[in-house]
């Protein structure tokens, strides 16, 4: 039990370490864990066999059961553990000379909540965060760029900005329309910025999505289109790309792209 639930819990929660640990076991295996970090529930659910004396003054065998919860923690969660709980990245950083500087300022610039954990992207709208895989763990910083590109692109829709309606189940229209939003304005931002179309890729299911979209709806890609545009234009204000104004930063990107 407590297997599928840690993994849905891991999921959840962006974690990438498969070791799940008590305060305690943290503590002696050198580690601590991090203040602020909050626990998850495990259960531990036994049965055994107890030899009880029946009311005629014999014995019998009863079977007890034990259930109990206990608080644990992930190794993503911990400090100072031995590295085997962290295992170092199978891909090594592969940027190009001279561009990692200029991204990290035009995205710091946007000011989104950003926390950097477990190996998937995704954006939370009640949180209004987003969940970002380490740097190391992508082909290259273009590809994370673009990865994060994408995931501030549903950032935009909150209700605080674009206001775009984010609350759809996976497989919904609605859900596919979003998506299809999000890859346009992340590649509009690809574009201006030097960035490739790595999303794609890693997603192909969304296409048979998409192609459901707009044959039900022969309105759905201009209506994306528009969306994306406007999604794409506030991260560029946001970020202070202006490529009337600021030339010499799109010269520079494409010199090395």
């Amino acid at each position: 039990m407590n297997t599928f639930w840690l993994w849905m819990m891991a999921e959840a929660s962006g974690f990438a370490s498969p070791y799940w640990m008590t305060y305690r076991q943290c503590a002696k295996l050198g580690g601590h864990v991090r203040k602020g970090e909050k626990s998850s529930i495990a259960i531990f659910y036994k049965t055994y066999e107890k030899e009880v004396e029946t009311p005629d003054g014999g014995e019998d065998t009863e079977t007890r059961r034990v259930l109990k919860s206990y608080a644990i923690f992930n190794a993503d969660q911990c400090d100072d553990l031995p590295a085997m709980y962290s295992p170092a990245p199978l891909v090594e950083p592969v940027e190009p000379a001279g561009r990692q500087h200029k991204l990290d300022t035009f995205f710091a610039r946007i000011d989104a909540q950003l926390r950097h954990m477990g190996s998937e992207a995704y954006y939370e709208p009640v949180r209004d965060r987003i969940t970002m895989p380490p740097a190391t763990l992508f082909e290259g910083f273009d590809h994370y760029y673009a990865t994060l590109a994408h995931e501030l692109s549903h950032w935009t829709g909150h209700s605080s900005r674009l206001d775009r309606d984010l609350k759809n189940r996976f497989g919904s229209e609605a859900y596919a329309a979003e998506e299809l939003v999000a890859e346009l304005s992340s590649a509009i931002l690809g574009a201006e910025l030097g960035l490739p179309v790595t999303h794609l890729d890693n997603h192909a299911s969304y296409i048979s999505h998409w192609l459901k979209l707009l044959k039900s709806d022969d309105r759905a890609m201009l209506m994306a289109a528009a969306k994306a545009e406007e999604a794409s234009s506030l991260l560029l204000r946001l970020g202070g790309h202006d490529e009337r104004s600021d030339s010499a930063f799109g010269d520079d990107l494409a010199e090395v792209a």
